[in-house]
């Protein structure tokens, strides 16, 4: 499996994706998730992928030459999109195409047709955009409403991101958010693993600079890893034990309500339940 998030701000764009594939416990993988398309100065887009990990790369491999029929025009490609919409069609269309491949083949083995990516960056003259793309080559774009997507194991991450992000937030708060986030996932679920790839892009920039790869041995990762664990359980402690006695408290538990009813035996023929 894979947890893989994305965020769009006002600032920028933040990325992040583990490594680990496995295919049953004793068949455990590393493979790179993220994928960087750029051409310095022009056009900046990441993929991150989850799903089913042979047609995640087949979709990675035909995306760099993938192309949309464009009128008496130039094809469209990644390359030469005018827009994130368009280039993010072109990866639709890829998806498309390894369906069409490989969907009835992977269907007759008993094995589901599954890939979801995230797909966002920046073209010069446009503003940041990104988007969820589907296994049906279909997709959504974030707003401000829903600033970052996520794919794979996403249930255990996604509390701390529905309670930190905004379109407001700088990018070095969101880059830590997002690797709480990926924490508390890493905690929750053997299929996610380290290495982690990273990656802040600052809105306007057309290139990666600030991209790394997250080991065991990472200093911060260690330190997020450390001090998270230790201020949950301090916030913890922190709030008030329930109180079952009837005693003074400013948040009283035993609070009058008559949601629920005692079942009782019936001892009498006709005698109604209270």
């Amino acid at each position: 499996m894979t947890y893989c998030v994305g965020i769009r701000l006002n600032a920028g764009l933040v990325f992040l994706s583990d490594s680990r594939t496995n295919a049953g416990m004793d068949q455990i993988s590393t493979y790179r998730k993220m994928m960087i398309y750029e051409e310095p100065g022009d056009r900046f887009m990441v993929m991150l992928s989850a799903g089913n990990l042979s047609v995640s790369q087949s979709v990675r491999e035909i995306l760099q030459v993938e192309k949309l029929a464009n009128g008496d025009d130039e094809p469209i490609t990644i390359w030469n999109a005018k827009s994130m919409f368009d280039a993010v069609r072109v990866l639709g269309s890829a998806v498309r195409r390894v369906y069409e491949q490989d969907g009835k083949s992977l269907k007759a083995s008993g094995i589901d047709f599954n890939a979801s990516m995230i797909f966002g960056g920046q073209i010069a003259g446009e503003a940041m955009r990104m988007f969820l793309v589907y296994s049906a080559g279909n997709f959504i774009e974030a707003t401000r409403e829903t600033c970052f997507f996520q794919v794979g194991e996403s249930k255990y991450g996604k509390p701390i991101l529905d309670r930190v992000l905004t379109p407001t937030t700088p990018l070095d708060e969101a880059a830590k958010c997002a690797l709480v986030s990926m924490d508390s996932t890493l905690k929750s679920n053997l299929s996610v693993g380290l290495p982690l790839d990273l990656l802040v892009y600052a809105e306007g920039s057309l290139k990666s600079e600030q991209v790394v790869c997250i080991d065991a041995y990472n200093p911060y990762f260690k330190m997020i890893r450390d001090t998270w664990g230790q201020r949950l359980r301090e916030v913890f402690e922190g709030i008030d034990d329930p109180r079952w006695d009837g005693g003074e408290t400013a948040h009283p538990l035993m609070a009058p309500s008559g949601r629920f009813e005692v079942m009782r035996k019936i001892t009498h023929p006709g005698e109604r339940i209270v």
